[in-house]
């Protein structure tokens, strides 16, 4: 009896050891296409549709996968695209890369979402592909009832002396080594945004007979008075929710600023900027690819009221332009998923060309 227990103490233990060692060789997941999303108003699937629901969806991301140290999911295909909605916000980010199941090394990231639209630059339902995401949370603020005579409002940079300056200590902004890391403008691989662009331009995008009506109203806003359609602009990150004209002429000077007059702000959220700044700390740590970082962003609604309108009627006017917002960002982006898992042979080991 006592061999017996012994024998199979043994075999159990040879079991484990072989396991554990089975795990530890088995390879990872490689995620080759990750659809990040940052909010879903019910269930992913089968109900009232938000910023993942179209993508799950459509791209059929039916099989849903634990992240080790959160309460979320990842949903995939067969082909390799993988989605998420960020419920725990940057806490989601740092547990995937740090999940030992996964591969992220070879992954292209497309980060989603609907915003306030800039008037002057495009209509709601337009998708932009960004090429910088610019942070507008850190800065000095006066109210604008108060600023110096001269001054276009009082928001400004920390350790500048007035609006529309560079700070002339950019320390202001954090302490680390790269001295190009100190700024508040996260630039986004500009040959694969407008590769993404050129594979997107000719989707077909929907429109709303509501916002057509509305349209109508925005009388010397050329650009805004136009039908949904597809462009390349900025997007703008800022906790606060801002709105009206005064705060969509700093947007534009802000990114204008810190980008070197190369950007145009186009779209406004309050999240885009964390998480850039949490993919860049990825990359230095090692674990993602910055240059396969991807940002479209589509127009829910205008972040400034029509001519003749108050701006507390227009501040939080989204209901109308949130479902085609919703809708025209899955169908820009779709022709980019599918042409990089397609042609994956390809875009695994080399970045697309413009």
């Amino acid at each position: 009896m006592k061999r017996f227990i012994l024998v199979s103490f043994c075999l159990a233990s040879a079991l484990a050891l072989s396991a554990s060692a089975f795990a530890q060789e088995s390879p990872k997941e490689e995620i080759r296409v990750l659809v990040v999303a940052n909010f879903e108003v019910g269930q992913d699937t089968g109900d009232e549709p938000g910023e993942f629901q179209e993508w799950v969806e459509r791209l059929h991301l039916d099989e849903t996968v634990p992240i080790q140290g959160v309460p979320d999911t990842l949903r995939r295909n067969r082909d390799g695209v993988y989605g998420i909605v960020l419920r725990n916000g940057d806490l989601d980010l740092h547990a995937l890369a740090l999940d030992p199941r996964f591969d992220l090394h070879h992954t292209y990231w497309l980060f989603t979402g609907i915003s306030g639209v800039n008037p002057n630059i495009a209509s709601v339902g337009s998708v932009a592909w960004a090429r910088w995401v610019v942070d507008g949370d850190a800065l000095r603020e006066i109210d604008d009832r108060t600023v110096p005579g001269g001054w276009p409002y009082g928001l400004y940079a920390i350790g500048a002396s007035r609006p529309d300056t560079l700070p002339d200590n950019p320390n202001h902004y954090g302490s680390v080594t790269d001295v190009a890391q100190l700024t508040k403008a996260y630039p986004l691989n500009q040959q694969l945004a407008a590769w993404a662009f050129r594979l997107s331009r000719s989707a077909r995008l929907v429109d709303d007979r509501t916002i057509a009506e509305r349209r109508r109203s925005w009388g010397g806003y050329p650009n805004a008075r136009r039908a949904p359609f597809i462009l390349m602009g900025e997007t703008l990150g800022a906790e606060r929710y801002w709105h009206g004209a005064p705060r969509n002429l700093w947007a534009e000077n802000w990114v204008r600023l810190w980008t070197k007059g190369a950007g145009r702000f186009v779209m406004t959220n309050e999240e885009s900027q964390r998480y850039q700044s949490d993919m860049r700390q990825l990359g230095r740590l090692g674990y993602i690819d910055p240059d396969r970082i991807m940002v479209l962003r589509s127009g829910s609604n205008f972040d400034m009221p029509p001519p003749g309108l108050a701006v507390t009627v227009s501040m939080g006017d989204e209901g109308p332009g949130q479902k085609i917002a919703y809708e025209n960002n899955e169908r820009a982006g779709e022709p980019v998923v599918q042409e990089l898992v397609r042609h994956w042979d390809r875009y695994r080991d080399h970045l697309p060309q413009f």
